[in-house]
């Protein structure tokens, strides 16, 4: 018999009728000998196994035939049970992988976005049209190197076309009415209207995936939105919301629903495509070409309205292009003061690019609520890289006052939402009473 794990005899497999067989009653038992023509032997692993005396298994008998079909039928079911469990905590280990590299290059894209605007504080629209139009061209160049290597097949890009225009059309919409609202509202008080972004998440998880959250998750998610508010406000100086107007105020929430709502549709998409597919979920950079061109697309057809939020006259956007690409290129003899550039801009764009395909990789991996938290994270790590020496910048901020608290609430929310009661083969104490038959 070959070396593997198998079950114990339990109810309803009766023990063998031999009276000289006596069996260890545990929950798991793993022979260490293999060999066809010896005894059958087990030896004891951690607190869960226990011994079958191999002298009690007479060569050659009936009862020894019968325990080693009995032992065999029984285990491909316990191996099954040990490699779901393996699967899962490996799994859990990818997710916290993902899930720290996400929140490292949020960092990251929040700091280098203040940066790369050192440069380009004139032409922010300009740098915004180039990450939407120039990630299209990345994504399908990256997307082309995949289908080249088979990590993409036909199937995949044969998939309909309709949910990733719908993703377009849902980051679009976000991208507009979230510049047409921070153009009123102060700076402060952005971040904080950002955690309804994960309010949204919450409900229409529940309503289009049918997912349902314990009560350390909600709770989680609380103290993670009011750990945020708290890290925020406290460096505010007071904030604007009432002297915006409430219209602007819904409107930046509206922003982050539609945002919210692409991140579930994509979910939606690989949850759908790992059932359709033979070679399981789409591959993230399909979803994210896609996506980017139907964004570009919609972006294109709203730019004089963009144009004009941005304080730049459609009839004067070609020229506000070229002096932004000058400027981004720097130029001198074309635009001055774009001291910093290109290196701020390519360095921003790089890992802008880079975290947006990492918290594809966790959503697809996990769900829109974990890359959200992912996400939020980063939000006070931000806020304390910038009391930092950082170039270009000149004088370091102070740390909010509320910091440590509003931090270490949000900490405390990411831990409780994590939190699972322990349960499965590990909790179930070995039993090692023999029975005898006879």
């Amino acid at each position: 018999m070959s070396s593997g794990l198998c079950r114990a005899f339990n109810p309803p497999i009766a023990p063998p009728s031999d009276p000289s067989l006596r069996w260890s009653i545990t929950h798991l038992l793993i022979p260490t000998d293999g060999a066809a023509g010896q005894a059958l032997r087990f030896r004891r692993l951690r607190s869960k196994l226990c011994v079958l005396e191999p002298a009690l298994v007479p060569r050659g008998t009936e009862s020894r035939r019968s325990a080693r079909v009995v032992c065999l039928s029984a285990l491909g079911d316990v191996i099954g049970e040990v490699d779901e469990r393996v699967a899962e905590r490996k799994k859990r280990l990818e997710v916290v992988a993902a899930a720290a590299v996400t929140v490292i290059l949020g960092t990251g894209n929040r700091v280098l976005y203040k940066l790369a605007l050192v440069p380009l504080k004139n032409y922010p629209f300009f740098l915004a049209q180039l990450a939407t139009f120039g990630y299209v061209m990345v994504y399908f160049s990256i997307l082309y190197c995949r289908y080249q290597a088979g990590i993409v097949t036909d199937e995949m890009l044969s998939l309909p076309k309709t949910p990733f225009l719908a993703v377009g059309l849902l980051e679009a919409l976000g991208a507009a009415c979230g510049m047409a609202a921070g153009a009123v509202l102060s700076g402060a008080s952005i971040p904080i209207l950002s955690q309804t972004f994960l309010v949204w998440q919450l409900i229409l998880s529940v309503i289009f995936l049918g997912r349902r959250y314990r009560i350390n998750q909600l709770l989680g998610c609380l103290l993670v939105t009011a750990g945020v508010i708290i890290t925020v406000a406290s460096g505010s100086g007071g904030l604007s919301l009432k002297d915006a107007g409430i219209f602007w105020t819904l409107l930046m929430i509206t922003s982050f629903l539609f945002q919210a709502a692409d991140t579930v549709l994509k979910e939606v998409i690989f949850l759908d495509t790992s059932r359709q597919l033979k070679a399981g979920s789409v591959d993230l950079f399909v979803v994210n070409s896609f996506g980017s061109a139907f964004q570009a697309l919609f972006i294109c057809l709203l730019l004089p309205f963009l144009s004009k939020l941005w304080g730049v006259p459609f009839n004067q956007l070609p020229m506000y292009i070229k002096d932004g690409a000058a400027c981004f290129l720097n130029m001198g003899s074309v635009v001055s003061g774009c001291e910093g550039a290109p290196l701020l801009p390519l360095l921003f764009v790089i890992v802008n690019m880079a975290f947006n395909i990492s918290l594809l990789h966790l959503l697809k991996i996990s769900s829109a609520v974990v890359s959200c938290l992912a996400s939020t994270f980063s939000v006070p790590l931000s806020i304390y890289a910038f009391t930092l020496p950082l170039p270009y910048i000149g004088v370091a901020s102070s740390l909010p006052a509320g910091f440590v608290s509003g931090a270490a609430i949000l900490l405390a929310g990411l831990l409780v939402y994590c939190w699972t009661p322990d349960s499965g083969l590990t909790t179930q104490p070995p039993r090692t009473a023999p029975l005898t038959n006879g």
